[in-house]
């Protein structure tokens, strides 16, 4: 029996949900293919969306009008604004989620999107025709889905395995299978895959917590929320918790070493940098006393906290032990212990920055496949694997963001040009125009992009057009009205009486001049969204900076401009050294500008790359 469908996700995570409905959004048929239909849109980890540089991708995910900012807001019962005391570029909005409210959101999301269509069973193979195109997928139980494209979002499941001291077991997520077929395959067909690991705490009984000791983090003040189209903040708000590690936690991980499997050999994959496992802080961070250890509620009616900062593989007696070593924890209880993850992975050089597999035409990887660590960064690849999976099934031109636009295009730029050695972690380090790239303005950035592709709903187009009428309308009042500075300063505000006159735009660069302050000189931001005043404030704060940035952005889009044949002999290309060559061949760059991204191509390189490029064009 064959199914027709024009886009085929396989796997019910951040991806996948994220690839699916962008394609149905933009009137493809959908098959979101997932082992069971209750685990789509579960959080395997840690309970929180956001963060730093995630919180970023969060926002651009809802600005293409994906789904996880508006679960996020349905399920947060607690807010949290990262690197608040910092400049809004560098700010992290964060939330906690009760993970019930957050997958029934995204089920209500899913089942809600015309063209969407969920399919349970397992996904056993590809289909591909003899030139080996993708035609479709295979399932478990013999039915036959035909599809121009398919998006593989499979998560931690690919040949995964799960470590708890001695104990191993196969799959991805307690109680749930590995998906060993469809790896098999795709080591069959000779793509680079490798293997990756991953780790998450124990899950510690709320009940059995000694709060009363510990050091409360209360959900923050205001109103912000995740997506301007959300619910608000829908959900009572909790407060966290703080304890740490102490030396007697310390002694109690070191004599168990010889039975984690990270030590003992039997795992060998690398696991994320940013997120270790606190076997790997002790033994790395050997002179610390200890390490904060951050105690947040799984949901309002569920007594499960998750520690965050305890990720381990250890076994359960030491993990229970380890536990109990910290203030509050004396007597807490294990629901279910911590475990490794290993799986495997895809050299993410194998894809073109559309997250298409050059090898196999029609066949697109998004999330945690393609190296990644976090729901963040897989929703964001998901977003943009189903917009270009739906535009290659329709013939059209993929969409491709540049690092100047997005925190999304500079994952995708990372990923397919420099490829990973350990999961990779969204950091807002990561942008250099970080200035430009805020999480506050990711709708006037991304939006418009986001409606000529075809990806918005009627309800967020509409949201979207009346904003930006608002906003140029409001733009163009605070660069016509001038005010000077002695009526700044007869309003009480700090400013210095040079007998200046500028526009009220001109005058928000100034330190002491902020809304309230233009709202004692001027009407203009009467009756406006709070939030639309803050993200024109710190535009016209980053101004003068992001003018110096201009023309580097120039030349960047220019150099992006000049093509390079992705079947270039660069081993015909003189002065390039074995190295370059290399990471060259494994990359592919499509443009100039992306091969000089790479590391360790110099100029000189970049040169000669580009005279050989133009002799064989003439």
């Amino acid at each position: 029996m064959t199914d027709r469908f024009d886009i085929i996700v396989v796997g019910g995570g951040h991806a996948g949900c994220e690839a699916a409905a962008a394609a149905a959004r933009m009137g493809a048929r959908v098959a979101l293919v997932s082992f069971a239909r209750d685990s789509i849109g579960a959080m395997s980890c840690n309970p929180a969306i956001g963060g730093l540089g995630k919180g970023h991708l969060v926002r651009e995910v809802d600005a293409f009008d994906g789904l996880i900012a508006r679960a996020a807001d349905h399920a947060a019962i607690h807010y949290r604004m990262l690197n608040a005391s910092k400049g809004a570029a560098v700010q992290g909005p964060r939330i906690q989620a009760d993970r019930k409210r957050y997958k029934d959101a995204i089920h209500t999301l899913l089942d809600d999107q015309a063209g969407l269509h969920i399919v349970e069973d397992e996904a056993r193979a590809l289909t591909l025709d003899h030139s080996d195109s993708v035609t479709g997928l295979a399932l478990g139980s013999g039915r036959i889905l035909s599809g121009k494209a398919v998006v593989l979002a499979t998560g931690t499941f690919l040949n995964a395995r799960m470590f708890c001291g001695a104990d191993i077991a196969v799959g991805g997520r307690v109680g749930e299978r590995a998906a060993q077929s469809l790896g098999d395959q795709l080591r069959a067909r000779h793509l680079p895959i490798g293997r990756l690991k991953t780790g998450t705490p124990p899950r510690l009984d709320g009940r059995t917590i000694d709060w009363g000791v510990l050091e409360e983090q209360p959900s923050d003040g205001g109103d912000w929320t995740m997506s301007p189209l959300g619910p608000g903040r829908a959900a009572p708000q909790l407060f966290c918790a703080i304890t740490r590690t102490n030396a007697r936690t310390h002694e109690i991980i070191r004599a168990g070493l010889d039975r984690s499997p990270l030590y003992t050999g039997a795992i060998g994959a690398q696991g994320p940098r940013y997120c270790p496992s606190i076997e790997d802080k002790v033994v790395r961070f050997g002179d610390r006393d200890g390490h904060q250890i951050f105690l947040e509620p799984e949901g309002l009616d569920d007594p499960l906290v998750y520690p965050n900062g305890v990720s381990t593989s250890l076994p359960a007696d030491i993990q229970t032990a380890l536990i109990r070593s910290m203030a509050g924890l004396e007597r807490a209880e294990i629901v279910q212990p911590g475990y490794a993850v290993e799986y495997d992975h895809i050299d993410p050089r194998a894809l073109d920055a559309s997250l298409a597999v050059r090898a196999i035409p029609g066949l697109y990887c998004a999330g945690q496949i393609n190296g990644t660590t976090g729901y963040e960064e897989a929703a964001a690849q998901g977003l943009i694997a189903g917009i270009n999976a739906t535009a290659f099934a329709g013939g059209r031109a993929p969409l491709i963001l540049d690092r100047a636009s997005s925190y999304m295009g500079v994952m995708i730029d990372d990923l397919v040009l420099q490829g990973i050695t350990e999961p990779y972690r969204m950091l807002t380090a990561r942008a250099e125009y970080r200035l430009r790239l805020r999480a506050d303005n990711a709708s006037t950035r991304l939006t418009s992009i986001a409606q000529a592709v075809g990806c918005l709903g009627s309800a967020r187009a509409d949201w979207f057009n009346s904003r930006i009428r608002v906003r140029e309308a409001l733009l163009t009042k605070l660069e016509k009205e001038s005010v000077s500075s002695e009526r700044f300063a007869e309003a009480g505000v700090d400013v210095s009486r040079d007998g200046s006159r500028r526009s009220l735009f001109e005058w928000l660069r100034f330190p002491n001049v902020d809304a309230a302050a233009i709202s004692r000189v001027s009407d203009v931001f009467d009756n406006v969204d709070p939030a639309l005043i803050a993200e024109i404030a710190e535009d016209a704060h980053y101004a003068p900076y992001l003018a110096r940035q201009e023309a580097e952005i120039r030349g960047l889009r220019a150099n992006e401009s000049v093509p390079i044949d992705p079947a270039l002999d660069y081993r015909a290309i003189a002065g390039l050294s074995n190295e370059m060559t290399e990471r060259l061949e494994r990359a592919r760059p499509e443009t100039l500008a992306a091969a000089g991204r790479i590391r360790g191509i110099t100029p000189a390189a970049l040169s000669a790359i580009l005279v050989h490029a133009k002799r064989r064009a003439a």
